[in-house]
């Protein structure tokens, strides 16, 4: 590229060159003017005094100090702030429906938003490799493509698979594709998980997105306006445990006061613990009635006893006696 062409360049080039500073690591007009013409842009001191300028009245947060004998510039305020990439990053490699190297990818992205010692700092929190991932590629085409269904008002059709003991993608249903009207993407449990009104069932349910296959978007508009209005978003994820499908039932559970904590981080900080005796309170709360609600229950031991519904307490009853069954000699 030309000389005169890079000149014109110059802006971009040194507003670049500030965002990789912060208020530890400032640079120089000196520094400044060598990078640039490492770029082929020729920079005098007067004309970079009036870059900076116009770099402010652009909206950059350029700051002044004391550097040596002399004044260092750099970025000040940033659209995000190192506390929150540190945040971003880990939600993303933490995140089992992102790939592995789409996290990485990402993660990169993020670097490029702080400066060149916060990114170094970001770099080291980073642990993807070894973490459990999907090994679904498409899932930025999926989530594309329910978002554009969402937006037009369409519906979609897909295939839903599992995985077998040889590691192999097995469909469900043999393979019919599943027809249904997207209405909400929930993240629970560090998974993506689809919300939709299947069209043959007649109600909601909830699919995990990296487990889609062939998404494609359908001419019929969507169903389930009504039930999707009526739906309480926050209760139906904290009543789904671990979005495992299971009839939603109203249940009353007695716990020993030491277990406060985990019961307010389940249920709320709204939920009423209603003192029973010196030892234990009891709760009534909404939740899905299956196995899952019941493995969280076991993990309390003989601290927590489930009194109502009958039919539920006959369930529980069930899986302990299922689960003894393993261990019988």
């Amino acid at each position: 590229m030309a000389r005169g062409a890079n000149q014109k360049l110059k802006l971009l080039y040194l507003s670049d060159y500030l965002r990789r500073t912060d208020e530890e690591h400032p640079v120089t007009l000196a520094q400044m003017a060598d990078y640039l013409a490492l770029q082929g842009i020729s920079a005098e001191r007067k004309a970079l005094y009036d870059d900076l300028a116009a770099l402010e009245q652009f909206g950059l947060d350029v700051q002044r100090v004391r550097c040596g004998s002399g004044t260092g510039y750099f970025l000040g305020e940033r659209d995000f702030q190192l506390p929150e990439l540190k945040l971003l990053v880990d939600s993303v490699q933490s995140s089992k429906f992102i790939t592995e190297r789409k996290s990485l990818e990402l993660i990169r992205k993020l670097e490029r938003l702080t400066s060149e010692a916060g990114a170094r700092e970001l770099h080291r929190q980073v642990w993807v490799r070894g973490r459990i991932k999907t090994m679904n590629e498409s899932i930025y085409y999926t989530v594309d493509a329910l978002h554009a269904a969402m937006e037009e008002d369409r519906s979609v059709t897909f295939q839903y698979y599992e995985w077998n003991v040889r590691r192999e993608r097995v469909f469900r249903r043999d393979g019919k594709r599943y027809a249904v009207s997207p209405w909400a993407l929930l993240w629970d449990d560090e998974n993506y998980y689809l919300l939709a009104f299947d069209h043959e069932a007649g109600f909601f349910k909830h699919f995990r997105v990296d487990k889609l296959h062939g998404i494609r978007a359908a001419k019929t508009p969507r169903e389930g306006a009504e039930a999707f209005a009526a739906l309480d978003m926050t209760a139906y994820t904290d009543t789904h445990f671990g979005m495992f499908s299971g009839e939603v039932r109203r249940v009353r559970l007695l716990f020993e006061n030491g277990l406060a904590g985990p019961v307010i981080d389940r249920f709320g900080t709204e939920t009423a613990l209603v003192p029973e005796d010196e030892d234990h309170f009891s709760v009534t709360v909404q939740a899905a009635v299956n196995a899952q609600f019941f493995g969280w229950l076991c993990g309390f031991g003989d601290r927590v006893r489930l009194l109502s519904p009958a039919d539920a307490v006959e369930g529980m009853r069930a899986h302990i006696a299922a689960v003894a069954r393993q261990y019988e000699a």
